[in-house]
């Protein structure tokens, strides 16, 4: 977790290598068996899929939950009054966070203000890299920033690896970039008409096996001719169709790439059918299942389609010159290892969430656990005035808190105790201010900083939503007091042995 979190190294069921510190991933690739760990992986997950960030914090604070928990427990609370504590805690929390927001995005199509918002997700991830990658980002966001920004849609940004060179040398491109070249010989087209197709170029095998006899060399030079005249109407439909380039998501035929080379047509494969599906929708096409002259309005419309040389590698660009028209625009991300890029385009996948999250919300809160610690204080205030036994729990809460400025201070290898008190000092120091005092992981002063000054942010959406989460499933474990497996009883099954050997 943050800036100087550690890698993982996972090595999955499949024997793939992952080199991360991004919880999302690591927790997708993990077999987790235990019901109770599942639970937290699932909520885990779903802050992936909603918000793409902050998945780590799920995990690390739903667990300081269930540690102060059991400290409770052992204390003599019931369970039930701990859970309620925790509900009022966490509700509060909600409400108490909206108060704490220290900046507002308003204008997302400004790249200072979305840098702003996106840097400390970036730098989370990558620290180093964080300006790199924040003007990666924030240039592929406004190429396709819609007038109205909630229609943001993350899809559009893509991400393309090219091995070799360093990460200084990525850069953005409008339109969608595919990782391989034309296959005929042209290798270009411009103000083109494409044709999307899903099947593959070539002719269809006929179901049953026939024999034909052929008696003199005539028959057997014919006998190939109809086939040949078949193809060739099919392509020529195309040609006069106006079509100057053929997508096609499956396996292009010797006979079918001749005619594309003899009609200056320019065929490209796309083996991905979601990458087909995005293309479609850059190019404004329908793709066809059957091979044939698409109609005016299944036809898509480019630009530009070009093969052009990234380092050694070709690639194919397809690209609309018009700025209103891109509604993709790709990433190509150089790199020396596989890992190291993998790893980059997770960060890029985290600050587009975070840029996705501020078309919703455009609040920000202090980064650098400087919220945490408020919350915390503010949690304490509320705990002392509350009557009877939810005050424990209440207290609790807020301590788990402590766990995010604890870990950031850890992981960069500083005195957490004496920052910690360094922290609560500077947050209880003034009362009618919101404090924005964090952890300095890089330890200029005693440990400490304004977040607000150094420009560490976090929006505000993600770190709502994955409160409410890590609380919720915190509270779901605790409401569990057994857990039953319904598995076959007996011993392991016997191993099944090949052939046809029969039970007896």
């Amino acid at each position: 977790m943050g800036p100087n979190g550690r890698n993982k190294m996972i090595i999955n069921h499949l024997e793939k290598l992952f080199v991360t510190n991004d919880a999302a991933t690591i927790i997708r690739e993990l077999d987790v068996v235990h019901p109770a760990a599942k639970l937290m992986v699932m909520a885990s997950q779903q802050q992936e899929t909603e918000l793409g960030d902050n998945t780590n914090f799920v995990i690390v604070f739903a667990g300081a939950l269930l540690q102060k928990a059991e400290h409770l427990l052992r204390l003599g609370l019931h369970p039930s009054e701990i859970i309620q504590g925790y509900e009022l805690a966490r509700d509060r929390a909600m409400d108490i966070l909206k108060d704490l927001k220290v900046d507002h995005i308003d204008d997302l199509s400004n790249p200072e203000q979305l840098r702003k918002g996106i840097r400390s997700a970036i730098s989370a991830k990558q620290i180093g890299n964080e300006d790199l990658l924040c003007d990666l980002v924030v240039e592929a966001a406004t190429n396709i920033m819609p007038k109205n920004a909630t229609d943001f849609n993350v899809d559009n940004i893509r991400v393309v690896k090219v091995m070799g060179s360093s990460l200084y040398e990525s850069k953005v491109v409008k339109g969608m970039v595919f990782g391989r070249e034309a296959e005929g010989i042209i290798q270009g087209a411009t103000k083109a008409k494409v044709a999307v197709f899903t099947c593959p170029l070539d002719i269809s095998q006929t179901e049953t096996k026939g024999t034909v006899l052929i008696h003199n060399a005539q028959e057997m030079l014919n006998f190939s001719k109809d086939e040949e005249k078949q193809v060739e109407k099919v392509f020529q439909e195309l040609a006069d169709a106006g079509v100057k380039v053929v997508v096609t998501g499956a396996t292009i035929g010797e006979l079918a790439l001749h005619f594309l080379n003899r009609f200056n047509m320019m065929a490209v494969k796309v083996p991905s059918k979601f990458d087909l599906r995005r293309l479609c929708r850059v190019v404004g096409a329908t793709a066809l299942a059957r091979l044939g002259a698409p109609m005016a309005e299944e036809m898509g419309y480019c630009d530009v389609v070009e093969t052009v040389e990234i380092g050694s590698d070709r690639v194919t660009v397809f690209r609309q010159e018009e700025n209103d028209v891109s509604r993709t625009t790709t990433i190509v991300i150089r790199g020396a290892t596989q890992n190291h890029m993998d790893d980059i385009e997770r960060a890029i996948d985290d600050g587009v969430n975070v840029i996705k999250a501020l078309t919703r919300n455009g609040d920000l809160l202090a980064g650098a656990g400087a919220v945490e610690m408020q919350l915390n204080k503010r949690l304490q205030a509320v705990a002392a005035k509350t009557p009877g036994l939810n005050q424990h729990a209440i207290k609790k809460f807020a301590e788990a808190l402590e766990v995010v400025p604890r870990t950031l201070c850890e992981n960069a290898g500083m005195d957490a105790t004496a920052t910690l008190s360094r922290l609560y000092a500077a947050h209880y120091q003034d009362s009618d201010a919101v404090a924005t005092i964090g952890v300095d992981v890089e330890n200029n002063n005693d440990g400490t900083l304004d977040a607000t000054k150094a420009n560490i942010f976090d929006a505000l959406s993600p770190k709502y939503w994955a409160l409410k989460l890590a609380a919720d499933s915190a509270i779901t474990v605790l409401r569990v007091d057994q857990i039953i497996m319904s598995k076959p009883a007996g011993g392991p099954k016997p191993p099944k042995q090949q052939g046809h050997w029969d039970q007896d």
